[in-house]
Protein backbone atom coordinates (compact mmCIF):
# COMPACT_ATOMS: atom_id res chain seq x y z
CA UNK A 1 0.00 0.00 0.00
CA UNK A 2 2.95 2.66 0.89
CA UNK A 3 4.40 1.79 -2.19
CA UNK A 4 1.53 1.84 -4.50
CA UNK A 5 0.87 5.36 -3.06
CA UNK A 6 4.35 6.55 -3.63
CA UNK A 7 3.91 6.20 -7.03
CA UNK A 8 0.54 7.87 -6.91
CA UNK A 9 2.27 10.40 -5.53
CA UNK A 10 4.77 10.78 -8.86
CA UNK A 11 1.63 10.32 -10.83
CA UNK A 12 0.22 13.22 -9.16
CA UNK A 13 2.86 15.73 -9.26
CA UNK A 14 3.59 15.01 -13.45
CA UNK A 15 -0.35 15.44 -13.37
CA UNK A 16 0.02 18.91 -11.70
CA UNK A 17 2.64 20.15 -14.30
CA UNK A 18 0.58 19.38 -16.99
CA UNK A 19 -2.54 21.31 -15.75
CA UNK A 20 0.00 24.55 -14.56
CA UNK A 21 0.84 24.51 -19.28
CA UNK A 22 -3.20 24.49 -19.26
CA UNK A 23 -3.71 26.54 -17.28
CA UNK A 24 -1.02 29.08 -18.93
CA UNK A 25 -2.09 27.98 -22.90
CA UNK A 26 -5.93 27.57 -22.43
CA UNK A 27 -7.95 26.01 -25.98
CA UNK A 28 -9.87 28.46 -27.87
CA UNK A 29 -12.46 30.63 -26.56
CA UNK A 30 -15.94 29.60 -27.36
CA UNK A 31 -19.02 31.56 -28.20
CA UNK A 32 -21.99 31.56 -25.36
CA UNK A 33 -24.39 29.56 -28.26
CA UNK A 34 -20.91 26.49 -28.01
CA UNK A 35 -22.07 26.30 -24.50
CA UNK A 36 -24.46 23.69 -23.50
CA UNK A 37 -27.35 23.96 -21.11
CA UNK A 38 -25.91 22.81 -17.82
CA UNK A 39 -28.54 22.19 -14.16
CA UNK A 40 -26.69 22.64 -11.23
CA UNK A 41 -28.29 20.72 -8.12
CA UNK A 42 -27.55 21.55 -4.79
CA UNK A 43 -29.27 19.26 -2.67
CA UNK A 44 -29.95 21.59 1.13
CA UNK A 45 -31.35 20.27 4.51
CA UNK A 46 -31.90 22.86 7.18
CA UNK A 47 -29.03 24.74 5.62
CA UNK A 48 -29.70 29.00 6.28
CA UNK A 49 -26.36 29.28 7.76
CA UNK A 50 -24.30 28.75 4.15
CA UNK A 51 -26.95 28.49 1.68
CA UNK A 52 -26.73 32.54 0.91
CA UNK A 53 -22.78 32.30 0.45
CA UNK A 54 -23.43 29.26 -1.79
CA UNK A 55 -25.90 31.00 -4.42
CA UNK A 56 -24.38 34.13 -3.77
CA UNK A 57 -21.67 32.21 -5.39
CA UNK A 58 -23.38 30.19 -8.01
CA UNK A 59 -24.58 33.67 -9.54
CA UNK A 60 -20.92 34.61 -10.37
CA UNK A 61 -20.78 31.26 -12.22
CA UNK A 62 -18.93 32.30 -15.81
CA UNK A 63 -21.65 30.42 -17.42
CA UNK A 64 -24.00 32.09 -20.37
CA UNK A 65 -26.91 33.17 -18.47
CA UNK A 66 -29.64 30.89 -20.91
CA UNK A 67 -27.68 28.11 -20.73
CA UNK A 68 -27.44 27.97 -16.80
CA UNK A 69 -30.41 26.90 -13.95
CA UNK A 70 -29.66 26.63 -10.48
CA UNK A 71 -32.15 23.82 -9.05
CA UNK A 72 -31.67 23.94 -4.86
CA UNK A 73 -33.44 20.55 -3.83
CA UNK A 74 -35.20 21.87 -0.17
CA UNK A 75 -35.20 18.36 1.61
CA UNK A 76 -37.71 18.93 4.10
CA UNK A 77 -36.04 22.01 5.88
CA UNK A 78 -37.26 23.23 9.14
CA UNK A 79 -35.58 26.22 9.18
CA UNK A 80 -35.12 29.05 6.89
CA UNK A 81 -33.73 27.22 4.06
CA UNK A 82 -36.43 27.12 1.94
CA UNK A 83 -37.64 30.71 2.23
CA UNK A 84 -34.38 32.08 1.43
CA UNK A 85 -33.45 30.10 -1.70
CA UNK A 86 -37.14 31.34 -2.63
CA UNK A 87 -36.36 34.89 -2.23
CA UNK A 88 -33.41 34.22 -4.58
CA UNK A 89 -35.71 32.48 -7.10
CA UNK A 90 -37.52 36.43 -6.99
CA UNK A 91 -34.09 38.15 -7.61
CA UNK A 92 -32.91 35.97 -10.50
CA UNK A 93 -34.48 33.47 -12.87
CA UNK A 94 -31.34 31.03 -13.27
CA UNK A 95 -32.24 29.62 -9.53
CA UNK A 96 -34.88 27.37 -9.18
CA UNK A 97 -36.08 25.69 -5.90
CA UNK A 98 -37.75 22.17 -5.74
CA UNK A 99 -39.59 21.97 -2.17
CA UNK A 100 -40.09 18.37 -0.99
CA UNK A 101 -42.03 17.03 1.42
CA UNK A 102 -43.30 13.89 2.89
CA UNK A 103 -43.55 11.09 1.61
CA UNK A 104 -41.13 12.26 -1.19
CA UNK A 105 -38.68 13.75 1.66
CA UNK A 106 -35.71 12.97 3.81
CA UNK A 107 -35.01 10.17 2.05
CA UNK A 108 -31.00 11.08 2.07
CA UNK A 109 -28.69 12.66 -0.85
CA UNK A 110 -29.87 10.28 -3.32
CA UNK A 111 -33.27 10.56 -3.50
CA UNK A 112 -33.18 14.70 -2.97
CA UNK A 113 -30.64 14.36 -6.29
CA UNK A 114 -33.34 12.27 -8.30
CA UNK A 115 -36.55 14.88 -7.53
CA UNK A 116 -33.82 17.26 -9.02
CA UNK A 117 -32.82 15.25 -11.58
CA UNK A 118 -36.87 14.97 -12.59
CA UNK A 119 -37.28 18.24 -13.63
CA UNK A 120 -33.52 19.18 -15.03
CA UNK A 121 -33.40 20.79 -18.35
CA UNK A 122 -29.61 20.73 -18.93
CA UNK A 123 -27.64 18.88 -21.04
CA UNK A 124 -25.06 18.65 -18.35
CA UNK A 125 -25.78 18.09 -14.61
CA UNK A 126 -23.39 19.48 -12.34
CA UNK A 127 -23.55 19.14 -8.74
CA UNK A 128 -22.72 20.76 -5.87
CA UNK A 129 -23.30 20.47 -1.78
CA UNK A 130 -24.78 23.22 -0.15
CA UNK A 131 -22.20 24.43 1.88
CA UNK A 132 -19.85 24.77 -1.76
CA UNK A 133 -18.59 27.94 -3.08
CA UNK A 134 -16.89 27.37 -6.27
CA UNK A 135 -15.01 29.49 -8.19
CA UNK A 136 -16.30 31.71 -11.16
CA UNK A 137 -14.59 29.49 -14.00
CA UNK A 138 -15.57 26.15 -12.41
CA UNK A 139 -18.19 25.13 -14.12
CA UNK A 140 -16.96 26.08 -17.52
CA UNK A 141 -13.92 23.96 -16.57
CA UNK A 142 -16.09 21.05 -16.14
CA UNK A 143 -18.01 21.24 -19.19
CA UNK A 144 -14.42 21.86 -21.55
CA UNK A 145 -13.12 18.86 -19.80
CA UNK A 146 -16.08 16.71 -21.05
CA UNK A 147 -16.81 18.03 -24.42
CA UNK A 148 -13.14 17.12 -25.48
CA UNK A 149 -13.42 13.18 -24.92
CA UNK A 150 -17.23 11.30 -25.78
CA UNK A 151 -15.82 8.21 -23.95
CA UNK A 152 -15.44 11.09 -20.50
CA UNK A 153 -19.20 10.29 -18.88
CA UNK A 154 -18.03 12.40 -16.14
CA UNK A 155 -15.71 15.12 -14.95
CA UNK A 156 -14.01 15.64 -11.38
CA UNK A 157 -13.08 19.36 -10.06
CA UNK A 158 -11.03 19.85 -6.94
CA UNK A 159 -12.40 20.74 -3.71
CA UNK A 160 -10.13 23.32 -0.93
CA UNK A 161 -11.33 23.85 2.74
CA UNK A 162 -12.87 26.87 3.21
CA UNK A 163 -12.25 26.27 6.81
CA UNK A 164 -8.54 24.88 6.98
CA UNK A 165 -7.43 27.14 9.89
CA UNK A 166 -10.41 26.63 12.32
CA UNK A 167 -8.81 24.48 14.58
CA UNK A 168 -6.26 21.15 14.26
CA UNK A 169 -8.90 18.91 13.25
CA UNK A 170 -9.30 21.13 10.56
CA UNK A 171 -5.89 21.35 9.55
CA UNK A 172 -5.12 17.99 9.44
CA UNK A 173 -8.36 17.33 7.00
CA UNK A 174 -6.79 20.06 5.01
CA UNK A 175 -3.68 18.00 4.48
CA UNK A 176 -5.44 14.75 3.94
CA UNK A 177 -7.81 16.54 0.97
CA UNK A 178 -4.64 17.72 -0.63
CA UNK A 179 -3.09 14.26 -0.52
CA UNK A 180 -6.22 12.51 -1.91
CA UNK A 181 -6.61 15.00 -4.69
CA UNK A 182 -3.17 14.79 -5.84
CA UNK A 183 -2.48 11.25 -5.02
CA UNK A 184 -5.60 8.83 -5.25
CA UNK A 185 -7.39 11.30 -8.01
CA UNK A 186 -4.74 12.65 -9.77
CA UNK A 187 -2.37 10.03 -9.57
CA UNK A 188 -4.79 7.28 -10.63
CA UNK A 189 -5.95 9.35 -13.51
CA UNK A 190 -2.48 9.86 -14.33
CA UNK A 191 -1.14 6.38 -14.36
CA UNK A 192 -4.58 4.05 -15.41
CA UNK A 193 -7.28 6.83 -16.14
CA UNK A 194 -9.11 5.92 -13.26
CA UNK A 195 -10.51 8.62 -11.07
CA UNK A 196 -13.68 8.59 -9.19
CA UNK A 197 -16.99 10.49 -9.00
CA UNK A 198 -16.66 12.96 -5.13
CA UNK A 199 -19.32 14.08 -3.61
CA UNK A 200 -19.11 17.26 -4.98
CA UNK A 201 -17.80 19.58 -7.71
CA UNK A 202 -18.53 17.26 -10.31
CA UNK A 203 -20.05 16.96 -13.71
CA UNK A 204 -22.48 13.78 -15.73
CA UNK A 205 -24.45 13.79 -18.54
CA UNK A 206 -28.05 13.95 -17.68
CA UNK A 207 -28.37 10.89 -20.62
CA UNK A 208 -26.32 8.97 -18.38
CA UNK A 209 -27.72 9.51 -15.62
CA UNK A 210 -31.58 8.57 -17.51
CA UNK A 211 -30.09 5.20 -18.57
CA UNK A 212 -29.21 3.99 -14.99
CA UNK A 213 -31.99 5.13 -13.00
CA UNK A 214 -30.60 8.45 -11.22
CA UNK A 215 -28.86 7.46 -8.13
CA UNK A 216 -29.29 4.59 -6.17
CA UNK A 217 -31.44 5.63 -2.98
CA UNK A 218 -29.24 2.48 -0.49
CA UNK A 219 -26.21 4.25 -1.30
CA UNK A 220 -24.80 5.90 1.93
CA UNK A 221 -21.95 7.39 -0.61
CA UNK A 222 -23.95 7.65 -3.91
CA UNK A 223 -21.07 9.42 -5.56
CA UNK A 224 -18.54 5.97 -5.10
CA UNK A 225 -21.47 3.72 -6.42
CA UNK A 226 -22.29 5.64 -9.30
CA UNK A 227 -18.73 5.80 -10.42
CA UNK A 228 -18.60 1.67 -10.29
CA UNK A 229 -21.64 1.80 -12.58
CA UNK A 230 -19.84 4.57 -15.02
CA UNK A 231 -17.28 2.42 -15.96
CA UNK A 232 -19.43 -0.63 -15.85
CA UNK A 233 -20.88 1.28 -19.05
CA UNK A 234 -17.45 2.12 -20.46
CA UNK A 235 -16.88 5.68 -19.64
CA UNK A 236 -14.18 7.49 -18.66
CA UNK A 237 -14.20 9.25 -14.79
CA UNK A 238 -11.85 12.59 -15.29
CA UNK A 239 -9.88 14.52 -12.81
CA UNK A 240 -9.66 18.06 -14.14
CA UNK A 241 -8.54 20.30 -11.14
CA UNK A 242 -9.11 23.52 -12.41
CA UNK A 243 -12.47 23.45 -11.34
CA UNK A 244 -12.43 24.57 -7.73
CA UNK A 245 -14.74 24.74 -5.03
CA UNK A 246 -14.54 25.85 -1.39
CA UNK A 247 -16.41 23.55 1.06
CA UNK A 248 -16.50 23.40 4.87
CA UNK A 249 -15.17 20.49 6.63
CA UNK A 250 -16.35 19.20 10.75
CA UNK A 251 -15.29 21.91 13.12
CA UNK A 252 -15.84 18.90 15.99
CA UNK A 253 -14.41 15.37 16.31
CA UNK A 254 -18.10 13.89 16.78
CA UNK A 255 -19.24 15.50 13.48
CA UNK A 256 -16.10 14.39 11.71
CA UNK A 257 -16.78 10.64 13.54
CA UNK A 258 -20.38 10.44 12.17
CA UNK A 259 -19.19 11.74 8.86
CA UNK A 260 -16.75 8.86 8.27
CA UNK A 261 -18.74 6.34 9.90
CA UNK A 262 -21.45 7.31 7.12
CA UNK A 263 -18.55 7.23 4.79
CA UNK A 264 -17.10 3.47 5.46
CA UNK A 265 -20.67 2.23 5.70
CA UNK A 266 -21.61 3.34 2.26
CA UNK A 267 -17.88 2.21 0.70
CA UNK A 268 -19.23 -1.05 2.59
CA UNK A 269 -21.95 -1.33 0.89
CA UNK A 270 -20.42 -0.67 -2.81
CA UNK A 271 -18.11 -3.43 -2.01
CA UNK A 272 -20.86 -5.91 -1.03
CA UNK A 273 -22.88 -5.35 -3.89
CA UNK A 274 -20.27 -5.19 -6.52
CA UNK A 275 -17.32 -7.86 -5.31
CA UNK A 276 -19.38 -11.41 -5.64
CA UNK A 277 -19.72 -9.82 -9.76
CA UNK A 278 -15.83 -9.06 -9.93
CA UNK A 279 -14.99 -12.06 -11.97
CA UNK A 280 -17.75 -11.11 -14.82
CA UNK A 281 -16.55 -7.49 -15.35
CA UNK A 282 -15.42 -6.90 -18.37
CA UNK A 283 -13.92 -3.15 -17.59
CA UNK A 284 -10.42 -3.62 -15.75
CA UNK A 285 -10.66 -0.50 -14.37
CA UNK A 286 -14.08 -1.29 -12.14
CA UNK A 287 -11.88 -4.56 -10.71
CA UNK A 288 -8.79 -2.53 -10.06
CA UNK A 289 -11.31 -0.04 -7.80
CA UNK A 290 -12.99 -2.67 -6.32
CA UNK A 291 -9.57 -4.80 -5.21
CA UNK A 292 -8.59 -1.27 -3.77
CA UNK A 293 -11.75 -0.46 -1.58
CA UNK A 294 -11.34 -4.20 -0.84
CA UNK A 295 -7.93 -3.94 0.48
CA UNK A 296 -8.81 -0.64 2.06
CA UNK A 297 -11.98 -1.30 4.46
CA UNK A 298 -12.04 -4.96 4.80
CA UNK A 299 -8.07 -6.33 4.62
CA UNK A 300 -6.00 -3.62 5.68
CA UNK A 301 -8.34 -2.87 8.75
CA UNK A 302 -8.41 -6.50 9.67
CA UNK A 303 -4.95 -6.48 9.04
CA UNK A 304 -4.10 -3.65 11.48
CA UNK A 305 -6.69 -4.76 13.81
CA UNK A 306 -5.02 -8.31 14.22
CA UNK A 307 -1.74 -6.67 14.27
CA UNK A 308 -2.21 -4.54 17.62
CA UNK A 309 -3.84 -7.72 19.00
CA UNK A 310 -1.32 -10.06 18.45
CA UNK A 311 1.23 -7.36 19.92
CA UNK A 312 -1.04 -6.94 22.93
CA UNK A 313 -1.75 -10.58 23.77
CA UNK A 314 2.01 -11.23 23.11
CA UNK A 315 3.18 -12.88 26.18
CA UNK A 316 6.49 -11.88 25.63
CA UNK A 317 5.83 -8.28 24.79
CA UNK A 318 7.52 -5.30 26.73
CA UNK A 319 4.51 -3.81 27.18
Amino acid sequence: MLLYHMFLMLGGYLYSEQMERLRAQPGRPRTDDEWPAVSVLIPAHNEEVVIRYTLDAMLRLDYPRDKIEIIVIDDDSRDRTGEIVDEYCVRDSRVRCLHLKPPNAAKGKSNALNQGLKIARGEYIVVYDADNTPNSAAVKYLVEAALEDPSIGAVTGKFRVVNAKKNLLTRFINIETISFQWMAQAGRWYWFGISTIPGTNFLIRQSLLEEMGGWDVKALTEDTEMSIRLYEKGYKIRFFPLAVTWEQEPETWKVWLKQRTRWVRGNQYVIVKNLPRILRRRQGRIVFDLIYFFFTYFVFLIGVVLSHLLMILNPGSSI
